[in-house]
């Protein structure tokens, strides 16, 4: 039973920190196209980032648009809002892995949990040849 607990803990855990690289790396690729003056032609960029080799195996092209199309409306909103591009991507990618940590921190504690409960459960005794 504790392997399934941690099997599964790990496949989530992988999932979340892939979803964070994937922000991460669409995050920064946005603010260097912002920070071209590109701001006007930011959207139609969007759907022409380039997919790394690693993230293609794993992410189906139409959840990566919907994610793109996500991340531009959040880069162009905290734009406005902060006055340079290069300001924000100062903290753009500390504030997705802080993001990431409390996360697999809310994955971890059930797990934990889990395990814990595993371990108290009494497992059932098997017989025993009797002696003839």
């Amino acid at each position: 039973m504790k392997p399934l607990i941690w099997g599964v803990f790990g496949l989530l855990a992988l999932c979340w920190t892939g979803l964070a690289a994937a922000s991460v790396q669409i995050t920064e690729w946005m603010l260097t196209a912002i920070a071209a003056g590109q701001v006007t032609d930011a959207a139609n960029a969007a759907g022409q980032w380039p997919v790394p080799a690693w993230l293609a195996l794993w992410i189906d092209p139409a959840w990566l648009k919907d994610m793109q199309t996500a991340w531009l409306g959040l880069v162009q909103w905290l734009g406005q809002v902060l006055p340079s591009t290069q300001s924000l991507s100062g903290w753009v990618a500390p504030l997705v892995w802080t993001v990431w940590a409390l996360g697999l921190l809310c994955l971890l504690v059930p797990a934990i949990a889990l395990h814990w409960v595993a371990g108290r459960l009494k497992t059932p005794t098997t017989l025993r040849k009797a002696q003839p």
